[in-house]
């Protein structure tokens, strides 16, 4: 039970991928801009983590590790983060076309977003700091970690987007407009998320 509260409050909070480990900044204000796309963003960006973990984390133990070719693992990854990518693309395109629109090309961006390629490269790395001491990782515990990835990375979506339609309701002056005011925004994100460092 410890790990699994030490794996989610990690995951989502102490060590969140856009607040602390910067990873998917391009669709974080990118996408941003409105509730409906983040949330869309979010569920896509969690669904190919679970999905790439859940099929990379085998492939590098099983497959890559036993024929030591582990140097290959980030070409690996991207072609099957890549994959996938695709089918989910097709899939919303099929039952969201307005949810497909709004998200432009920041969905096939996701092949490439480096918060996906980052917790398929955390979960085969050192992970004794999260699971705690005595735990091994496994894929059980590698698919919760991306799930709650996944979590994180929307609760952060969610709360820029709630925040940028804030601001586009108040007057501001011109040379703060847009991107600049977006940066700040971010920032304070950030440093408020730095708070549950303290909790680990």
């Amino acid at each position: 039970m410890a790990t699994f509260i030490a794996i989610v409050l990690a995951a989502v909070l102490t060590q969140n991928f856009i607040t602390t480990k910067t990873y998917g900044i391009c669709p974080f204000l990118g996408v941003s801009k409105d509730t409906k796309s983040s949330i869309g963003m979010g569920v896509a960006v969690t669904l190919v983590m679970v999905i790439a973990t859940a099929v990379t984390y085998p492939v590098y133990e099983f497959v890559m590790v036993p024929l030591g070719i582990e140097f290959l693992e980030i070409i690996f990854f991207i072609f099957i983060i890549a994959s996938l990518v695709q089918m989910i693309e097709k899939v919303i395109q099929k039952i969201s076309p307005s949810l497909y629109n709004a998200m432009g090309i920041y969905l096939p961006l996701i092949t490439t977003n480096c918060a996906v390629l980052g917790v398929c490269e955390l979960v085969i790395g050192d992970m004794s700091a999260i699971l705690g001491a005595g735990v091994e990782m496994n894929i059980g515990w590698a698919v919760l970690y991306a799930l709650f990835a996944g979590v994180g990375f929307t609760l952060v979506m969610i709360i820029m987007s709630g925040m940028r339609e804030k601001i586009s309701c108040l007057k501001l002056p011109k040379a703060v407009q847009g991107f600049p005011i977006s940066m700040v925004t971010a920032s304070f994100i950030c440093m408020a998320f730095t708070v549950f460092s303290y909790i680990a």
